[in-house]
This record gives C-alpha cells, sequence and structure tokens, in this order.
C-alpha cells in the first residue's frame, strides 16, 4: 500500500477516492478524523491521505491524479444528447449524463 495524495480538505480526497473508484482502483482514506495536530506532529502531518491498497496500480492511480490537477483548464464541451455546455473537468454532461 502507497500514500497517493494528502490534502488538509477531507473533500477533496474522498473526491479523489470516488474518481479511482470509478478507475477500478481500490484505494482507503487514513486520517479520516483528524482535526489538526496532535501532540508534537505538524498540523500537515494529521492531514486526510489516500493510499492506494495495490502498489501495481500506484503509477496509473499517480496518473489520474496529475491530469486531474494539471488540466485545470481546458475547452469546454457540447453535448451530444441535450447540447449543453459542460466544463472540460467534466466527463458526463452534468444534465443528461451523456458521455462526451
Amino acid at each position: 500500500m502507497k500514500k497517493l495524495y494528502t490534502h488538509e480538505n477531507r473533500m477533496i480526497i474522498f473526491n479523489l477516492k470516488n474518481v479511482m473508484q470509478g478507475e477500478g482502483i481500490k484505494s482507503m482514506v487514513m486520517n479520516e478524523y483528524s482535526s489538526g495536530g496532535a501532540g508534537d506532529l505538524a498540523t500537515f502531518d494529521t492531514w486526510p491521505e489516500l493510499w492506494i491498497e495495490d502498489d501495481d496500480q500506484f503509477d496509473r492511480a499517480e496518473i489520474i491524479l496529475k491530469n486531474i490537477v494539471l488540466n485545470t483548464c481546458g475547452d469546454d464541451w457540447f453535448c451530444r444528447g441535450c447540447q449543453e455546455k459542460n466544463d472540460a473537468s467534466f466527463k458526463l454532461c452534468w444534465r443528461c449524463g451523456h458521455s462526451i
């Protein structure tokens, strides 16, 4: 098991966990209920962490993560099903669920 990512906002960690699950990559969240520094630990040492359960899937998970983090801008697209404008980060139309 390897740590993929950590962030102070646990909602971001759980969103990434959902993305990994959608890609068929098993992961788990550590420090889920942490509320900051504990004892002699720095606050960021207790942030929620996303761990990939299967080491063989880590490289693929890392590529997915980099695409999410680095793909903050891109071209919006229009749904072929309902013609709704969608942000580049969406793979499915937010309105009707049709894929890119």
